[in-house]
């Protein structure tokens, strides 16, 4: 999930040479999970003029697109990085002038030898599993360009694991699997399971293959979607899913808001969609159901006390992201509507921040806004479960009342939790699910605004 954001202005983000009046230009931490950048775009050349805090290069992770801003204003001396180039977050990309001189003697355009910061180890230097006799864990994360290489290079995920990395606590690098994949005619890997059994689900394809016909429109995969296409592999090999449904009376509910939502909007300035309703019934239930607010890192379990949830929300481009709402269980209705009011805002107009996608612990989409009944979601990694809320329809329904048995006209929905059944069993599932319809039907009719 992904989009484009304009990154604050932060003083950690530089240094400053004082004698030289060179302030340092680095690449911006993202978020706690992400280690690098790529450098998209440069909208500043060398010699030119830069103001403070204004745009001088796009960069993309997994996670957002992001305008890194001038952390100084003068001319721009030295670019280190090109498009296109993958950069470590914490490294210098760019210099800055912040005197301003013009004496001309500004640094050449980037070189072979520019883009270098650090030396590629000779592939002798890369031990082969056989060399070192480690075995990583199984559990060990593989990023999507990792897993991307290595179906391409025919790697099973066995061999894969037998692969040393050098990357932050053992993680494999594109570094390691260029070279790996580079020595491994010369030393192939023992025990490697066959090459029939590829790393994902989707194989890759190759390019002997290129007849599909001649009524036919052949549409490359843009980044956004091969990243997206990648987390959701990624989350099916992960967790096995369990899906549960259920429905939900929400007449009181939509009664409610079709009653106060202009005398709501009067009075905070706010417009109150169902959304926040249906997120302070999750966040109700996740009290009592604390296990669903949790990750698996191996063998444990990590139970979250705060509750973070993200919300998938659409683009412009059709393309969904989940910005979260950070400890959603000290925030009443008002609280969550600003929050989910600012965050589809700024998804909207690609203004999301990189930390407003990040440290989600629990997420809700909602299919009915495209008109579906229902769904079964891929959970979003590293959360346990998930929760897809339909439309809302009116249904003939049968109630219980004093005088016996009555058929009305209520506005009915279904509900879909689709959980990580590694530590999240049926009955706790379908124990949860529960309890959110319950929290639904019992909104309060009279509630106050």
């Amino acid at each position: 999930m992904h989009t484009k954001t304009q990154i604050p202005t932060f003083a950690a983000l530089f240094s400053k040479h004082t004698l030289m009046a060179i302030v340092d230009i680095v690449m911006p931490k993202m978020g706690e999970s992400i280690m690098e950048a790529t450098v998209l775009k440069w909208h500043k050349q060398l010699g030119d003029v830069v103001k403070m805090d204004e745009t001088l290069l796009e960069i993309a992770t997994d996670k957002v697109d992001s305008e890194v801003p001038s952390t100084a204003a003068g001319t721009l001396t030295e670019i280190l990085f090109k498009e296109n180039d993958v950069v470590p977050v914490g490294t210098v990309i760019a210099r800055i002038d912040a005197a301003g001189t013009a004496s001309g003697a500004v640094e050449k355009p980037v070189t072979e030898t520019q883009n270098q910061p650090q030396p590629q180890p000779e592939v002798s230097s890369i031990p082969t599993p056989e060399a070192t006799g480690s075995v990583p864990s199984g559990n060990r994360f593989y990023s999507p360009l990792v897993l991307n290489i290595a179906a391409k290079e025919g790697i099973s995920m066995s061999e894969l694991e037998k692969i040393p990395g050098t990357g932050n606590e053992g993680r494999v690098t594109k570094k390691d699997m260029l070279q790996y994949v580079s020595n491994r005619g010369s030393q192939p890997v023992a025990d490697a399971a066959p090459v029939s059994k590829p790393v994902s689900t989707i194989q890759a394809v190759t390019t002997t293959s290129t007849s599909y016909g001649d009524n036919v429109e052949i549409i490359e995969m843009d980044r956004m979607r091969k990243l997206i296409a990648d987390h959701m592999v990624r989350s099916k090999a992960t967790s096995p899913h369990v899906t549960s449904f259920t429905e939900a009376d929400v007449t009181n509910l939509v009664k409610w808001r079709e009653k106060n939502k202009k005398a709501f909007e009067s009075k905070y300035g706010e417009k109150i969609t169902f959304t926040p309703i249906f997120i302070e019934a999750v966040v109700n239930s996740i009290k009592k159901f604390p296990m669903i607010n949790a990750s698996v890192d191996g063998d444990r379990i990590i139970v979250k006390k705060n509750i973070n949830i993200g919300m998938a929300t659409a683009l412009p481009s059709g393309n969904l992201i989940v910005p979260v709402i950070k400890n959603a269980e000290i925030k009443n209705l008002l609280g969550l509507t600003k929050d989910v009011n600012a965050l589809a805002n700024a998804a909207r107009t690609s203004k999301l921040k990189a930390d407003d996608t990040q440290g989600g612990t629990f997420t809700l989409t909602n299919v009915g806004t495209f008109g579906s009944l229902m769904g079964t979601p891929i959970i979003n990694q590293p959360q346990v479960a998930i929760l897809a809320v339909g439309s809302i329809k009116k249904r003939p329904m049968v109630l219980e009342t004093a005088e016996g048995d009555v058929i009305a006209i209520r506005h009915m929905m279904y509900l879909s939790l689709s959980y990580d059944h590694r530590i999240v069993d049926g009955s706790l599932g379908a124990s949860f699910l529960t309890a959110v319809a319950n929290e639904l039907e019992a909104f309060d009719p009279n509630r106050e605004i």
